[in-house]
């Protein structure tokens, strides 16, 4: 098993706080830049997993970046430099307090609530006679609610945002503009390397000039999902599930085990060879959705290596 890095405790100059999120975390330096350092942490149903998976940080990291490249002629984002493999440094922005979730496909999250009867989710309907994984007329958007520390994120309303003052209406049209547009070149993104963004979601904030850019990650394992588009409509018509490239397997195996992180329920334990299998699997996703061979960060000492790298960086400035 290679090193992993689960947590951080840098004492960067200018540093002025941190913030730990569930698999991030995020140094704000003199109040103008984000360093995001993305960790090994697994998390599922808002838990974190109590091992990490290797190499998962750089992996998220190098997707994302990649993915904020691809994307920022439509798109503006806050990513300003990458100077270490789980490293990305950006502008200071305040988040919104949503999450812009958008699904091409009733899949997961969604086609749990549809097996339950629900036909409508984040108050858009969803048609009848739909089998799981089948694609939706056009990308619906299902918003939910960014959750505090430790709480849940929960589905919320376009009327809600609004009726609550979550967000500004004007403020609301951009992000629906922006997260169709992001949907669209992901999708496209996507079919070039044989595979189907299913479903995903994008978190987006605002400047100190109050210009509204995508933040957070984009178009990576841990927050979208992925079918292989060979042999999908044949798996389709046969009932079988699709081979898929996201997430989504870490939680089948954990609701397989008795855990869906609800109360009274304990992690099941991760054997060695299956955290090998996960880190695998990240890999062939990153592989898959970049055309690109992996390439292995030197682990033998990554919180030096973080450490270094970052310092360096910051002396440029």
């Amino acid at each position: 098993m290679s090193q992993t890095i689960t947590a951080t405790n840098f004492n960067f100059p200018g540093q002025q706080s941190v913030y730990k999120g569930k698999v991030r975390e995020v140094y704000n330096i003199s109040g103008d830049l984000l360093v995001m350092i993305a960790t090994d942490r697994l998390s599922a149903f808002d838990v974190v997993m109590p091992k990490g998976i290797p190499f998962k940080g750089q992996i998220l990291n190098q997707i994302a970046t990649k993915m904020m490249h691809d994307t920022e002629d439509l798109v503006p984002n806050w990513l300003v430099a990458t100077p270490d493999p789980n490293v990305a440094v950006g502008h200071l922005c305040d988040p919104f307090k949503v999450e812009m979730v958008i699904r091409g496909y009733m899949s997961g999250h969604a086609a749990r609530e549809y097996k339950a009867g629900k036909r409508i989710l984040c108050g858009v309907p969803m048609p009848e006679g739909m089998r799981e994984n089948d694609a939706f007329p056009e990308p619906i958007i299902t918003p939910a609610t960014k959750a505090e520390k430790g709480d849940h994120d929960e589905d919320i309303s376009r009327n809600e945002i609004l009726n609550r003052g979550i967000v500004s209406k004007e403020d609301y049209v951009i992000l629906e503009d922006y997260t169709r547009k992001l949907f669209q070149r992901g999708t496209e993104i996507a079919a070039k390397r044989g595979l189907i963004l299913v479903d995903t979601k994008y978190e987006f904030g605002k400047t100190k000039n109050g210009k509204i850019v995508l933040i957070d990650e984009i178009h990576t394992p841990d927050s979208s999902r992925y079918f292989y588009k060979d042999g999908y409509e044949e798996r389709q018509e046969k009932g079988e599930p699709q081979k898929q490239l996201s997430k989504e397997f870490v939680r089948q195996w954990l609701i397989t085990n008795g855990f869906q992180g609800l109360e009274g329920q304990s992690v099941p334990e991760m054997s060695d060879s299956y955290i090998e299998s996960v880190s695998n699997r990240y890999i062939e996703l990153y592989e898959n959705i970049t055309g690109e061979s992996f390439v292995k960060a030197d682990v033998s000492s990554i919180q030096e290596r973080i450490e270094t790298n970052v310092l360096a960086y910051l002396k440029t400035l």
